[in-house]
């Protein structure tokens, strides 16, 4: 009996220690927790909420736009083009990956595929300055891709994450932040509908 009660009181003592531990651990994670942007909480619960949906951990990163019925890919292309030199961002890249109809290495016959890069130096200059990890974000990009449906779509990276998904920025970076972001979405929704 006496080696029942020993046991026993070894257990509790250890799950007593291990709750202690938790909540040291917990108390550390806060502290950290609380350094955050206010937002950055909510955006991950919401990337979160999106992999336990989807299982597509990409897609939760992406805003994703359908390109309306009439627009022409070249008609997507100008309209990004100049709606990213409108608000001083330069295309520094204009990859196309596939195009409709080619046959690729294994004889498959291709839908589209292009990615249009963009820039804005000087705010990735001072990205940089403040933080090397953001230059391997750079440059912005866009991908317009033909479904098997025959639609097009456009996507880019979702910039949220980047913006307040830590320490708060200075205000001078958060500016430049929502500048790209706002110029970026404001391309893909444009090109969307070949609006020059």
């Amino acid at each position: 009996m006496n080696i029942l009660k020993n046991l026993l009181s070894l257990v509790g003592g250890l799950v007593i220690i291990g709750v202690i531990v938790g909540f040291i651990a917990m108390g550390n994670t806060m502290n950290k927790a609380q350094k955050l942007d206010p937002k950055a909480i909510g955006l991950y619960m919401d990337m979160a909420d999106g992999v336990l949906n989807t299982g597509d951990a990409a897609a939760t990163m992406v805003k994703t736009v359908k390109v309306e019925e009439d627009v022409s890919i070249e008609d997507v292309i100008e309209a990004m083009k100049s709606v990213a030199m409108d608000n001083n961002m330069l295309v520094v890249g204009d990859t196309v990956m596939f195009r409709d109809g080619q046959k690729d290495v294994f004889g498959n016959t291709t839908r589209h595929v292009e990615i249009v890069s963009f820039c804005n130096k000087q705010i990735a200059r001072n990205f940089i300055d403040y933080s090397v990890a953001f230059g391997a974000f750079m440059p912005c990009r866009v991908i317009l891709t033909r479904d098997k449906n025959g639609d097009l779509w456009l996507s880019t990276m979702k910039l949220d994450l980047m913006i307040a998904g830590g320490y708060p920025l200075t205000p001078e970076m958060l500016k430049m932040a929502e500048k790209v972001r706002d110029t970026m979405y404001m391309i893909v929704d444009k090109g969307a509908a070949g609006d020059f």
